[in-house]
């Protein structure tokens, strides 16, 4: 059993133009006394000077990475992640910036890696609909059964960025995409590799001047595209011994 004490785990932030939450949301992740990266993703508001204007916590780091333009989630993503490898965290919990996830709820997903110790936790949503407008429910539980279907892992909320990833899926997973087709990217070839992978009931959070960065004809095509091209690698993945 993984112990959380002995174990390096980091916050993973990706940030695009989040001044209005990206304080709190620091603040409040401070609390756990665990290390802290943010990549900012090319923010052309006051999101980079927020974030340095934080006073340098006692107990845990901010590493602070900056895109020197926007280049999608996915890609911000893959730059925490080779960070996170480099400097051998053992895993990390990803949240998103605009204070869609309630920071108090990264306490379930430790007791989740102390109990269980899974490879990979997703955090669902699905349980708490009555916020979720309906067209993103709708392609949330459409896209979820395809994944599951694909990966042979029940995922009950592919498109859900409030996870904990081990390093050893970073380290052994190729990751090809580069905007939110990353997050079920990871998810499908995880599920091929035989990860253990799990699920944890989280709130829905939408603010009233929520603004979506996901493009509905776009990305879905980049779904479908990841969908077809993973399903042609299936056979060439191998998860080391």
């Amino acid at each position: 059993m993984i112990n959380l004490k002995k174990n390096k785990i980091v916050i993973l932030i990706p940030a695009y133009n989040e001044e209005k939450y990206i304080n709190n949301v620091i603040n409040q992740c401070i609390q756990y006394n665990m290390d802290i990266i943010i990549v900012d993703d090319g923010s052309s508001d006051n999101t980079l000077s927020i974030i340095n204007s934080i006073p340098k916590p006692k107990n845990c780091k901010i590493i602070l990475i900056k895109h020197p333009k926007n280049l999608g989630k996915g890609k911000s993503l893959k730059t925490g992640f080779s960070y996170i490898v480099k400097n051998n965290y053992d895993g990390t919990i990803t949240l998103d910036a605009d204070g869609q996830h309630d920071v108090k709820e990264i306490s379930k997903f430790l007791k989740k890696i102390k109990k269980e110790n899974p490879d990979l936790i997703v955090g669902n949503r699905l349980g708490d609909t009555k916020n979720m407008p309906f067209i993103r429910l709708f392609t949330n539980v459409f896209t979820s059964w395809i994944i599951s279907l694909i990966s042979g892992k029940r995922i009950r909320d592919v498109q859900s960025g409030y996870r904990y990833i081990s390093s050893d899926i970073l380290k052994n997973i190729n990751i090809e995409t580069g905007n939110f087709d990353t997050e079920p990217e990871i998810l499908i070839k995880a599920g091929w590799l035989d990860y253990k992978i799990t699920n944890i009931p989280i709130k829905t959070i939408y603010h009233k001047d929520f603004v979506s960065h996901v493009n509905p004809i776009k990305d879905t095509i980049k779904f479908f595209k990841l969908v077809l091209r993973s399903i042609k690698q299936k056979h060439s993945l191998k998860k080391p011994a």
